[in-house]
Parts: C-alpha cells; structure tokens; sequence
C-alpha cells in the first residue's frame, strides 16, 4: 500500500512543479513575446498565415471567433469523413481493411473533430495506417488547439484584453505548444519499446505450430497527441493498456504527465494574463486538493478489494479485476482519476471493474468537468464558477457583483448559465431514453458468468456513455452494445451540444467582458484572489455538480455500493 501511495505522490509533485514552468512558456507564447523557438517557428508560422490568407493582427469579435471555430470544423470533418470512407483505396492500409458503416465512421469523425476520441470499434480491425495518421491524428492536433485557442480567447476577454484572431490562436497552440512537446515525447516513447512503422503486422509461429498475426503500427507519434491533447483514442482496442501503447512503468508515468501538463498549467497561465498569480495559485490549489481527495476515494476503495472476492477465497487483497499487473491497482486508480479529470478518456485498465468508490470518482469528474477540464475549455469552465460565485456572494452580502474590476450582469449570468445547463441536458435526457428500453436502445451486456441483475452497474453504463460523450471525454464503463445506430446516432448529438454550444457561449460571454470598462477597485469590491472566496467557489461547485446529477449517482455507484456492502 504505501508504495503505491509514494507512485502517486511522486507524481503530483512533479505536475506542481511542471506548472509555472509550462504555465508561464505558455503565456509567452499567446501573448506574443519571445520564446526560444520563435527563430524555427516564425518563418512556417508567416507561410501558413500568407498560405490561409490570415492576418495575424485582425482581433476577432466573440461571434466571428465562434464562426470561425465552426466553419473550420466543418471543413476538418468533411474532409475526415470522406478519408475514413474511402480508406480502403488510399495507401498504408496492408492488410486491405474496408470503410467501415457509415454511421461508425460519422460517429468516429464528430468523436475525433471534438477531442471526445470517443470508439465504438477498434482500431487495429478497422481502420488503416492513413486513417489512423492522417485522419484521426491530424484530428487530434487540431482538435486540441481548437480547445486550447477557446480557452486562452476566455482569458484574454476575462482579463480586458481583445479575443485575438483564432487562426493565429490555432497555429500557435500547434506550432508552439503541441508539435514540439509532441515530437520530444514521441522519441521518448519510442525509445521505451513503442513501435513506429508502416509495415504490416507480424506474422509469427507459436511454440504449438499455430500461426499468430501481432498487430503494429506508427503508434509512438500517435500515442503522445493522444495523451498531450487529452484526445484519448487508442490506436489500438485495448488503448494504453495494450503494451504497444504503454509497454512499462516509465511509459506510463510520461503518459500521466502530458495529460496533466497542460490544463493545469493553464490555471497558472491565466494569473499572469490577469496580473493576479495569487489567485491563480489559490485556484490551482482547489481543483488539485479535489483531484487529490478523488484519488484518495477510489485508492481505498481499490485497496480494500471486493469483498464477495475475498470472503470467497478467504484472504484480502486489492481488487486486481481489470488491472494491468505491470502498473497495478495504485496506477490504475491515478490514471482512471487523471484521464477522467482532464477529459483524455484513455485507460490502462477497465474502469468498468473499478469498485463504487471509484465509479463516483470518475462520473463525478465527468459531471464538473473541471478536475483539470478539457483541452483550454477546462479553464474556461472553472473561471464560468467563479463568475457564478461572484454572483452568489454579490447577492449574499450585497454587493455588486464584479470580476477582475469587471461588473457581471444579466448578460453574463444567461451565457454562465447556459454553459452548465447544457451538460445535464445532453446527459439526462438520452440516457433516460436509453434505459426506457434496455434492450431494443442500449444494448445492456450482462458480465459473464453472472447470475443477478446488475441492474445499478448498468445505470452507471449508460450515464457514464453519455457523460463521457457530452464532456468531450471518450471513455466508457464498456458493458454496452455501443456499436448500433442508436448509440453511434445519440451519442454524436450529446457530443455537438456538449462541445458547441458551451464554445459559442464561453466566446460571447468573454466578448461580453472585453467590452466593460475596468471598475475602480474600493473598500466593498469582493476580491475573488482570497481562500474564503476559493473555498466558497469549491463550494459552489460541489454543490451544483453533485445537486444536479445526485439521483443518478444514487441510482449508480452509491446504490451499488451499499449493495457490495451488504454481500448482495
């Protein structure tokens, strides 16, 4: 136990001290300033800006950045989908693979072109070399700087500053941030037994005299945007917990660090566009004191074991069902945490066999979306609480609410709201039609070998799909016949609510907020760079996120629980 609890902590610290490093690089970058790559960068940077006809200069108003956000999207998916459609003349694909149904490849497409990376197939029996790379990989670089470019938009109109120009905005996150950390990490990757080749799987003999085909692929340079981007689709089936994907513990400690770099560092990037790293650092403390109770929660929960398990072989011992014994049940439950938190999606063992501690964990961090958040819209999301605290505490003691020297009004508290009611709309509603019919909609796969009803179990499936879908999350609880018409159809709607209305609303509410003019600060503005403030937004958001999902989660992992407690 105390070993894996020393894993875990190891790791924490690292991300506590990669954050202003990255955090203030990162500010740099979008702010204009030197860097050291500018003298490699400048010059691709001005051909692509010549090439696309942009101008870096041109500010963008929060409508004309949203416009922009959908029109390039529309573009990148259109294109994706015909590739994916027509896999099957195009080069790299050695073993002939066909174009798969149109509503798995409409599906994959929206899932990759959102950051969701949600799969209802898998990858080495589906798609190609070229569709692997060239499609969904160049999904996951645009798609993540799309979220990126929206987040640092949000932080330059809550700071006072013009949105910027998001064609700018999406270069530099690439060229700047993404690329190189990407190609840094691909080596290491590779160096650490992951393989990068073209060539077609490998045909071997066993010791019986059978023939066996292993599957490969250019997986190193696709493993490392999935996880820096918080993509999370796995090249192949098993994601990281195939060993092509994650081979040792040193892979999997990068893995777990470039899902967190990022959106933590972003918290730290905020405070220095804001002039205000005090509250930043408050703010970045919160969210890890709750990624770190949520850690807490499912490692014990995973220490103490099944207890079915173990009073039917008369010993304790961790719950290893579904664990990798090259990481084991301490970096099982730091990855399932991480990749839920940060919205990466990808696994190194099956959540689906956590136990209800860790099933509350991982759709909770589902639910807030905030422990650390998406690519960029992470942040976004956490200063959208703090704008609703600003309010809620205005309202309490009287005063105007402001934010940043900033008045928030009727405008800005519609846009806040919309971008949290959203998410239980795209999650509630689907999921109450799903479980209306169990078995014409959502296809519920009973364990095998199982002789009940796992009737909690499968509420907590056919939540946690759509969940993960309208969080722009992509991983699931499994369990489900998720390769249907239905679930490719429903699962793509909560997909495009959950990731363009709250874009569309998070653009317009910073524009809102460029436009005011800085109110002087006196003896009865409410400063929000204080721990009362910090703890009272922790507050707020534990209460709205656990309030409005309570009955499922009765419904689900608690139910559940009580009933593994009682020897049921």
């Amino acid at each position: 136990m105390g070993q894996g609890f020393f894993q875990i902590g190891v790791t924490l610290c690292i991300v506590i001290a990669i954050t202003p490093i990255l955090g203030r690089y990162m500010a740099r970058v979008f702010l204009g300033e030197k860097t050291l790559l500018d003298p490699v960068m400048n010059p691709i940077e001005r051909t692509i800006y010549i090439l696309s006809g942009t101008r870096g200069k041109d500010n963008m108003t929060g409508w004309q950045y949203a416009k922009a956000v959908l029109y390039s999207n529309i573009i990148m998916g259109v294109v994706v989908f015909l590739l994916i459609c027509l896999q099957k003349f195009l080069p790299w694909n050695p073993i002939r693979l066909p174009a798969p149904r149109w509503d798995i490849a409409l599906h994959t497409t929206i899932s990759f072109l959102t950051n969701t990376d949600q799969q209802h197939y898998s990858g080495e029996t589906t798609l190609s070399y070229f569709s692997q790379t060239a499609a969904l990989a160049f999904l996951m670089f645009t798609s993540a700087a799309t979220g990126l470019a929206v987040g640092i938009a949000f932080i330059r109109g809550l700071s006072g500053r013009q949105l910027g120009n998001f064609y700018v905005d999406l270069t530099r996150s690439i060229t700047r941030i993404l690329l190189p950390i990407s190609i840094v990490g691909a080596i290491a990757l590779l160096t650490l037994g992951i393989p990068q080749t073209l060539d077609g799987p490998l045909k071997l003999t066993t010791l019986e005299g059978a023939t066996q085909y292993i599957a490969r692929g250019p997986v190193a340079s696709f493993e490392i945007i999935k996880q820096l981007g918080e993509n999370g689709g796995g090249f192949f089936g098993a994601n990281s917990a195939h060993p092509f994907e994650n081979p040792n513990g040193i892979s999997n400690f990068i893995e777990i660090i470039a899902m967190l770099c990022i959106p933590a560092a972003l918290i730290y990037t905020y405070g220095l566009f804001a002039n205000n790293t005090k509250q930043a650092w408050l703010l970045f403390w919160m969210v890890f004191a709750i990624y770190a109770v949520l850690i807490g929660v499912t490692a014990v929960g995973e220490y103490q074991g099944n207890p079915l398990v173990d009073d039917a072989l008369g010993l304790e011992q961790p719950n290893l069902e579904g664990k990798e014994v090259r990481f084991g049940w301490a970096q099982t439950v730091l990855w399932a945490i991480t990749t839920t938190g940060t919205m990466s999606g990808s696994v190194n063992g099956m959540l689906d066999s956590l136990m209800p501690p860790g099933g509350f964990s991982t759709l909770l961090n589902l639910f807030l979306q905030i422990v650390w958040g998406g690519q960029g819209t992470g942040a976004a999301y956490l200063f959208i609480y703090s704008i609703l605290t600003v309010f809620v505490t205005g309202l309490m003691v009287g005063r105007t609410p402001e934010f940043l020297g900033r008045k928030i009004e009727k405008r800005e508290i519609v846009l806040a709201s919309i971008v949290l009611l959203v998410h239980p709309i795209a999650v509630l509603i689907p999921s109450a039609i799903a479980l209306a019919f169990p078995n014409t909609l959502a296809f519920l796969i009973p364990p095998p070998g199982y002789t009940g009803s796992p009737e909690f179990h499968n509420i907590s499936r056919v939540i946690y799909e759509y969940a993960s879908a309208s969080a722009n999350n992509g991983s699931g609880l499994e369990g489900l016949g998720d390769s249907t018409l239905w679930w490719n159809l429903s699962t793509c709607f909560s997909i495009l609510v959950g990731r363009y209305i709250p874009i569309i609303a998070i653009l317009l509410l910073a524009d809102s907020m460029t436009h005011k003019q800085p109110v002087p600060e006196t003896p009865g503005t409410l400063r929000t760079d204080s721990t009362l403030f910090t703890a009272v937004t922790a507050g707020v958001i534990l209460i709205l996120g656990v309030l409005t999902f309570f009955p499922v989660l009765a419904l689900g992992p608690i139910a559940e629980g009580f009933k593994l407690a009682s020897g049921n």
